[in-house]
């Protein structure tokens, strides 16, 4: 198995590198490099934060940045587009984008715990253009096809 290489920015010699919580926690966490002071969100707001690392991936993987439970549940704050995606070929600061739904403003510290970050393997297929595509029960059916029940 590969090792995921990260290395710290300029400025960053504090916060500990991203690691799993648990023996069994599928993602590592991620921290707030905030060497300029906490970051106030209130309602609506939207901000790249910096996690204050680069990273060097597998082939073959990717990294996967999704929200804290925790943040999105207790304070709204969340990652829009999640689950973000770090490609293996990347070497720029690792940001999370973070925005914030909740109704009461929620403050973030440097090196508080903002987003999780799961590898995965990534599969890659040949693509081609088709005259037509093999029929389905589903079809063309599409968002909420299917139902609730």
């Amino acid at each position: 198995m590969a090792d995921i290489r990260f290395r710290r920015v300029e400025g960053n010699a504090d916060l500990p590198l991203p690691a799993y919580a648990t023996a069994g926690a599928a993602g590592m966490d991620l921290r707030a490099f905030l060497p300029e002071g906490p970051l106030t969100f209130t309602h609506g707001r939207f901000a790249l934060v910096s996690t204050g690392f680069s990273v060097e991936l597998p082939p073959g993987t990717e990294m996967q940045v999704r929200p804290r439970s925790g943040l999105a549940l207790r304070h709204g704050l969340i990652i829009p587009n999640s689950p973000g995606t770090v490609d293996e070929d990347y070497r720029g600061v690792l940001m999370v984008g973070l925005y914030h739904l909740g109704a009461e403003p929620f403050t973030i510290h440097h090196g508080d715990r903002i987003a999780q970050a799961v590898i995965a393997e990534v599969r890659r297929y040949p693509v081609t253009e088709a005259e037509a595509l093999s029929e389905t029960a589903r079809g063309e059916g599409g968002f909420g096809s299917t139902g609730l029940k």
